[in-house]
């Protein structure tokens, strides 16, 4: 079996990939001349998940005049994550907030609610480890109308009706549960096989499954993805799989299920050895989805295994973990895939959603998927037929010396783009800025394990005497710091952070002591350890040489880099140390992970300046300069979003429980008693 595969070939339309580029380069320019109203229909403003809006009313000259036209404020929503990015749809706002998942309408001029629909409790909710973790709502029309899609921590599918609020007649059916509505919820327990209450949801010895991410709408198709527990916060080898669903988005008809553990007699069944795919569970997709409506086709990035750090449970490639995955919209049908971690244990799990371009490179046009991964490498494919833009080598990699682990020998490495991040850690990878710091960095590691980026994990009291490996990167791009992208000139813009982990493993009985209701009934041999130790820099600075966070500007036309720059500004403590005083460390970026957009005529990200103080920073897209920057209220995390309403842009930040929305002083209305 070869480790890509593809199907469907008659879909290939590379004769029509220009012509499909310069269509949507088109409809860009129309949107962006209309002006009046530009949308943000997803949470990654479009389909093909760029975050990328072609408004350009806020420019280099006067950036400097916004200011907070209002603040909505989720606190009596319980909000705090501030995970979720709004879309602005029809003249009105649209998200959801705090651990029930409210759904919210806001009017886009006041901030003010227009109404919200909260699910009524249920066991399942209570028991959700992704609670307050929702990141936006999907999006659909129904006989001309808005609908609002949104599935809940229950695992519950609901769909609204965008200018009421009120459940989609015909939609779904009745929840045997008090409080539900006749209509408009679909339970997507019902459809994944498993028996199951409706109230208390999956029995915890077989698993849990939940959601933090809304659902897809592609061709009056609903596509369902999903979660499960944390990978480090597992004991137990039981679980449920993370299959995919579809759904009928005008009655909620349950129409597929793609089993993301392949079933016997189907494709990469055999990549799971010793049965573990009867019992073993997640790779879930709890990261957005992005869809090309025109090839009816949808790209599902996934997680690893159940338990993070250790798989000796399930041997094997394990097929379709950590994988880019396109199917059908109509039928769930895999048309192809690529796993880019094989038997991943190293909680690489595809955190953010892919991107899809239309670009030309030496080979001519051809219509891209571009997925960033925690690892600090882009994989780049046609997105028709799933063949690399640039080859991908299988590089060969440690074994594990932990009883009963069997690592892949060899794992795959893009030959482009380059990575954005350094790859792995040794000694000439540490802090250098004075000999004395360098020597402290050097000591501090020497208890612990360098080595390439998937660096096998060890277990306590490890006859080596390392303390635990040092994964570098982890999570160089994760939920927090989503990669944007320009669809006009084929360049992503790609925000990382550099930092390691060191996770620990213990026995599985240790690890089980953890957790009050662990869900399976097998404990592990082995399960990542609660904290455990990890090396720090005597000075309290990051033991890698900077940028600590970075913006790297890749063409995705020729997979070169064209630019890198720090986020933010050097942190004041860092500035102030003794040991670096008269030292010109220049600027090292603030180690945060950092939301960005673009724009038509600008990139545009949030960090903090020196001495902490949150600042919003645009861009030069072409040369990574920064033409002006302003100070914000609050700090922003996962994602911003901009829109124009009745002829005025704005500015979303996700500032914690709030919204605040910038705009030029000409938006902001001051009789409602605007900022």
């Amino acid at each position: 079996m070869t480790r890509f595969s593809q199907l469907g070939s008659s879909l290939f339309l590379r004769g029509n990939s220009a012509k499909l580029a310069c269509l949507s380069l088109l409809l860009l320019s129309v949107t962006a001349n209309a002006q009046d109203t530009v949308e943000w229909t997803t949470l990654g403003s479009d389909f093909a998940h760029t975050r990328y809006s072609p408004a350009d009313q806020i420019n280099a000259d006067n950036f400097s005049e916004l200011e907070v036209a209002w603040t909505w404020d989720g606190a009596s929503f319980q909000a705090q994550s501030g995970r979720s990015t709004p879309s602005y749809i029809n003249g009105r706002m649209y998200t959801v907030a705090g651990a029930r998942r409210h759904i919210i309408a806001i009017d886009p001029k006041t901030g003010e609610t227009i109404w919200s629909y909260r699910e009524p409790n249920t066991g399942r909710h209570e028991y959700s480890m992704r609670a307050d973790y929702g990141k936006g709502v999907g999006y659909g029309q129904v006989d001309g109308k808005d609908v609002i899609y949104m599935i809940s921590p229950a695992f519950f599918l609901t769909a609204l009706d965008a200018e009421t609020g009120a459940p989609l007649e015909g939609f779904g059916g009745p929840i045997p549960i008090d409080g539900f509505p006749e209509t408009g919820v679909v339970d997507l327990l019902a459809d994944l096989g498993h028996p199951y209450d409706p109230y208390e949801g999956l029995p915890l010895e077989r698993g849990y499954i939940t959601s933090s991410s809304p659902p897809i709408v592609v061709n009056d198709v609903i596509v369902v993805g999903n979660s499960a527990e944390q990978g480090y916060l597992q004991s137990r080898i039981e679980n449920v799989p993370g299959d995919i669903l579809g759904y009928d988005a005008r009655t909620g008809k349950f129409l597929w299920k793609f089993n993301v553990i392949p079933q016997p007699g189907e494709y990469g069944h055999e990549t799971w050895e010793n049965d573990a795919w009867k019992t073993t569970g997640d790779i879930s997709s709890w990261a957005p989805l992005a869809a090309d409506p025109e090839l009816d086709m949808v790209y599902i990035p996934t997680n690893g295994v159940t338990i993070d750090y250790y798989g000796g449970h399930h041997p094997g490639d394990n097929l379709y973990g950590t994988s880019l995955i396109a199917l059908n919209t109509k039928t769930g049908e895999r048309v192809w895939h690529f796993q880019m971690v094989h038997h991943d244990i190293w909680n690489f799990d595809t955190s953010t959603a892919p991107i899809l371009l239309d670009v030309v490179t030496e080979q001519g046009p051809i219509p891209i998927v571009a997925q960033a991964t925690k690892q600090g490498m882009v994989y780049t494919f046609n997105r028709i037929t799933g063949e690399p833009v640039w080859p991908i080598e299988e590089v060969p990699m440690p074994a594990s010396t932990v009883p009963g682990e069997q690592l892949s020998p060899t794992q795959p490495i893009p030959t482009k783009p380059a990575p954005y991040e350094k790859l792995g850690i040794s000694i000439d990878d540490l802090v250098d800025f004075t000999p004395e710091i360098r020597a402290m960095a050097v000591e501090a590691v020497a208890d612990f394990q360098l080595g390439p980026v998937f660096n096998p994990p060890l277990q306590r009291n490890h006859p080596s005497g390392k303390l635990a490996p040092m994964i570098c990167p982890a999570g160089a791009v994760n939920i927090t710091h989503p990669t944007v992208a320009d669809p006009t000139t084929g360049i992503m813009y790609v925000v990382s952070n550099s930092r390691c982990s060191y996770r620990q493993i213990v026995p599985g009985e240790e690890a089980d002591t953890y957790y009050e209701k662990p869900s399976g009934v097998t404990l592990s041999q082995y399960a990542a350890a609660r904290g455990g130790p990890s090396p720090r820099h005597p000075l309290g600075i990051p033991l890698l040489k900077p940028p600590y966070s970075r913006i790297t500007a890749i063409d995705m036309n020729t997979g070169e880099h064209l630019w890198v720059i720090p986020t933010g500004e050097t942190p004041q403590r860092y500035i102030d140390l003794p040991e670096l005083q008269g030292v010109d460390i220049g600027n090292t970026g603030t180690g945060n992970a950092v939301p960005s957009l673009v724009m038509a005529n600008m990139l545009l990200y949030a960090d903090v300046t020196s001495d902490g103080t949150p600042h919003l920073f645009a861009i030069d897209k072409a040369t990574g300069e920064e033409i002006g920057r302003i100070e914000v209220p609050a700090t922003s995390r996962y994602g911003m979003s901009t829109w124009v309403h009745e002829g005025h842009q704005y500015v979303i930040l996700q500032t914690g429980s709030k919204l605040t929305a910038l705009a030029l002083p000409g938006a902001i209305d001051h009789s409602t008693g605007g900022h």
